[in-house]
């Protein structure tokens, strides 16, 4: 049986097959609604439960990226610092990003299947500056207890240099959180 998620990578990988493509860096897309889009986001049907657990299966993190258009800081972050090989390398290799407006309108479900725009999911995760990037644990196991800001492993927020920058993915990555806080760990790398 075939699943939309499934559907979507096959698609997707054929589509890059067909254009050659390969691990390395290729340049974010400036999409008709302005925005920049690495070609390697994650393709979603906005269901965040899925999406993590979609994530997991692939032994990668979730992370979330609240953009919006126009925004300067946005736009660095897609062409400094994903423009990095070492930096865009290791996100692919590692996390799932999906990329959201924080006034957009299209409807997400939410990781407790509340179903509501871009805009108010923004407002319920207190998510106020673009570009903010949210990142999840491996599982949605106590979520239902935890209010929505408690969910996050962490999260960043507004522009940050990509040595900063490709720390903080590792943080997540190598669960250094369990052991300390993000400055912490951005002190001793």
């Amino acid at each position: 049986m075939v699943s939309r998620r499934s559907f979507l990578a096959a698609s997707a990988a054929y589509g890059l097959a067909a254009l050659g493509a390969s691990a390395t860096r290729a340049e974010p897309i400036l999409t008709e609604d302005g925005y920049y889009r690495e070609p390697w986001f994650l393709e979603s049907f906005l269901e965040l439960a899925d999406d993590l657990k979609a994530a997991h299966e692939k032994g990668k993190r979730l992370a979330v990226m609240w953009e919006l258009r126009g925004c300067p800081y946005c736009k660095e972050t897609h062409l400094v610092n994903f423009a990095k090989p070492d930096v865009s390398n290791y996100i692919q290799q590692n996390f799932e990003i999906l990329q959201l407006n924080i006034i957009g309108s299209r409807e997400v479900t939410d990781f407790d299947g509340e179903k509501l725009s871009e805009k108010r999911l923004a407002q319920k995760y207190d998510v106020r500056y673009t570009p903010t990037i949210q990142f999840f644990p491996d599982s949605t196991l106590g979520f239902k207890d935890k209010k929505p800001r408690e969910r996050e492993i962490t999260r960043v927020q507004g522009y940050i240099q990509p040595p900063n920058f490709l720390a903080t993915f590792r943080f997540v990555a190598e669960r250094a959180y369990e052991k300390r806080s993000l400055r912490d760990y951005l002190r001793s790398n």
